[in-house]
């Protein structure tokens, strides 16, 4: 039998082979209706999901722009697998098709990747995102400090994060992708070329590749060299910026205020001892 899922976006029906009688049947047509609506909540589970580590990442650049005046995410792009693409690697994995299985199994169908401006960012929005107690760190794979052979960078971190519903939580899986703006433009040639080539690239391309990682690499070091001359080595530290939102009277004023305060406690207790 087979069941062609279409894209959950679409209101489009299940298409089911007509040239068997028996495909036709009600109940077959009830089993295709049934898996049609849980898969349809399946994707809006992942995409839910996606939407709470975009609402993370969205909070993490409000505060470092206030508080440090310095923001070390670039941009951030996600995505939710299709339908088509989950069902091709159940196929090719040979996961059970079943929803409880795939969600064991395919870790990235749901997808979050942060683009930051040096490879030190790259750790630090890591550290504050993982650490935040409602999402429950999977795996961390550094192919930052253990590049791929083929010369990829990138700190994956595979996250699980709840997903509040109408009949309960749901805990989804998230991968999110953390990488240099160097980085993310290598990874997206290399991409093109090995979609260009089908995986077949030829053994010169693939040096080139493998040279043009070096490239990025020192040229992500060179940046972060010029970037430290100019700002020094405290460009998130609170102490090296002005509190935004206060000049000078304002602080006057409350200055006053807590001296008035003082006054009167030291007024209340020698009254009450005299």
């Amino acid at each position: 039998m087979t069941i062609l899922v279409p894209d959950p976006s679409t209101q489009a029906s299940l298409a089911l082979p007509t040239s068997n009688p028996a495909l036709n049947s009600p109940e077959l047509k009830d089993m295709a209706r049934k898996f049609h609506h849980e898969f349809q909540r399946f994707m809006m589970e992942h995409q839910f999901a996606v939407d709470e580590v975009l609402t993370k990442v969205s909070i993490l650049r409000e505060e470092f722009l206030y508080l440090h005046k310095y923001n070390p995410i670039e941009h951030v792009t996600s995505r939710v697998k299709s339908p088509e693409s989950i069902m091709r690697k159940v196929a090719q994995r040979g996961i059970t098709p079943a929803f409880e299985a795939i969600r064991e199994n395919i870790s990235d169908i749901a997808g979050v990747r942060i683009t930051c401006s040096f490879v030190k960012d790259i750790y630090k929005v890591l550290n504050t995102l993982t650490s935040q107690s409602d999402l429950e760190v999977i795996q961390i794979k550094d192919y930052i400090k253990n590049p791929k052979p083929n010369g990829y960078k990138s700190v994956h971190a595979i996250v699980k994060i709840p997903v509040f519903l109408s009949e309960g939580p749901v805990d989804i899986t998230v991968e999110i992708q953390i990488r240099t703006i160097a980085q993310d433009f290598w990874a997206s040639l290399e991409h093109k070329i090995f979609y260009k080539y089908e995986g077949s690239v030829p053994e010169h391309l693939v040096a080139e590749l493998a040279e043009a990682a070096r490239v990025a690499e020192s040229l992500d070091m060179k940046m972060q060299r010029l970037h430290t001359e100019v700002h020094g080595h405290d460009v998130n530290s609170t102490e090296s910026h002005e509190d935004r939102g206060f000049d000078d009277s304002v602080l006057q004023e409350l200055l006053t205020i807590a001296q008035q305060g003082v006054s009167r406690e030291q007024n209340d207790t020698s009254g009450k001892q005299n």
